[in-house]
């Protein structure tokens, strides 16, 4: 016989379909139940879509299900407001359903409660917490927004052993292979933008779009990838594939105060500019500079513009900024079998680094996986914003 938790599960499993494609809206599942049968299912698959319950309850209908009286278990709590669709309370009470089972409760302050609090008046049975926290952790960019307005940073770097990027002449092709390579653009895939620094551009010239595998298949209604580029002084060259290529309208260039004026224009006449303000003292030890974009200004700007999730995949310097800085909650650091070696090569984490041990970063819920040769280490970084 099922249980709570296997019913959750499976509205767990549902979520996952809407993976890269709801923001700014969260992922959720949701699974419609009576007398141990599986009336309906649905899962929130484009942000301005109809919500998991609502699609859940729609595939009982197609059905010709009979749903009064049936359980609904769903990932997160159910909304109660208007926003671009009505409150699936409202729907939830209308199908006379007679009981819901939910697994997180909506992150939002101003929200949170209060959509159990409505069903639980309107008579219904309603139990919430029950596999709390995988149904948090599927959310926890959109987690983190909402109550931050910031963006939820990966830092993500593919190494060798010792910690390096790139050979000192700026190699840096290919040092992961190929599983690596595609499970990197799993993570492009599930971030609202990309960031890197302008030595990136210089050095590679990427694309930084999503290029999937023969087996990865993206969810219909996935949104497009924003793609930032740290520029303090304008040096972009016009004919980079971020500058001229066809998602070009989806590439923002952050640039200081200083830069010069002309080669500012010339950037903005193509894709989008943003001038930050002065940056200032590095919270650790990142290294300073009169270049230094303005990060925690930057971050907060990305935020109001719904960008819920920050993919930076920039090399050293730009890695030790968002670490050292404390604004970055998630790294995702791949390893090659590799050793390049030598004081000339490109660590993945540059800046002036901890000057003892009680300064170190320390990374909390540690986990390996193999990827074909390769080891890709994800961890929540303790102490960042």
């Amino acid at each position: 016989m099922r249980t709570d938790s296997d019913y959750l599960r499976l509205a767990l499993r549902l979520a996952l379909r809407g993976y890269g494609a709801t923001s700014p809206n969260p992922m959720v599942g949701a699974v419609l139940v009576k007398a141990g049968r599986v009336l309906g299912r649905g899962w929130h698959r484009r942000a301005g879509g109809p919500h998991a319950e609502i699609e859940a309850l729609g595939d009982a209908q197609r059905r010709h299900q009979r749903v009064q009286g049936a359980t609904l278990y769903v990932t997160l709590e159910p909304c109660c407001t208007h926003g671009r669709t009505p409150p699936c309370t409202q729907a939830i009470m209308e199908a006379r359903l007679s009981k819901v089972v939910a697994g997180a409760t909506d992150p939002n302050p101003r929200h949170a409660g209060r959509g159990f609090a409505l069903l639980r008046d309107a008579g219904l049975t309603v139990v919430q917490g029950v596999l709390a926290r995988p149904c948090e952790r599927l959310n926890r960019a959109f987690n983190h927004w909402i109550v931050r307005r910031a963006p939820f940073v990966t830092v993500k770097a593919a190494m060798t052993l010792d910690g390096k990027i790139a050979t000192g002449s700026g190699q840096s092709k290919w040092i992961t292979g190929e599983r690596a390579r595609n499970y990197g653009m799993k993570l492009r895939q599930g971030a609202d933008a990309i960031l890197v620094g302008i030595n990136t551009i210089l050095a590679d010239d990427p694309s930084l779009t999503v290029r999937l595998g023969r087996n990865q298949r993206p969810e219909a209604g996935g949104h497009p990838l924003r793609r930032f580029v740290l520029d303090s002084m304008a040096r972009t060259p016009l004919g980079a594939k971020v500058v001229s290529d066809d998602p070009a309208a989806l590439t923002t260039i952050v640039v200081g105060q200083s830069a010069p004026k002309k080669r500012v224009a010339a950037l903005a006449a193509r894709v989008n500019v943003l001038v930050a303000p002065p940056a200032r003292a590095a919270r650790r030890q990142a290294r300073r500079g009169p270049h230094r974009i303005n990060l925690p200004w930057l971050m907060k700007k990305l935020g109001a513009d719904n960008v819920t999730s920050l993919l930076v995949e920039g090399g050293g310097e730009v890695n030790a900024a968002f670490l050292l800085e404390g604004l970055a909650q998630r790294i995702a650091f791949f390893y090659a079998p590799k050793i390049l070696g030598g004081g000339g090569s490109r660590p993945a984490v540059g800046g002036i680094g901890a000057l003892a041990m009680d300064q170190t970063l320390d990374l909390s819920q540690v986990q390996w996986r193999r990827l074909g040769p390769d080891w890709l280490l994800t961890a929540q970084v303790e102490d960042a914003l």
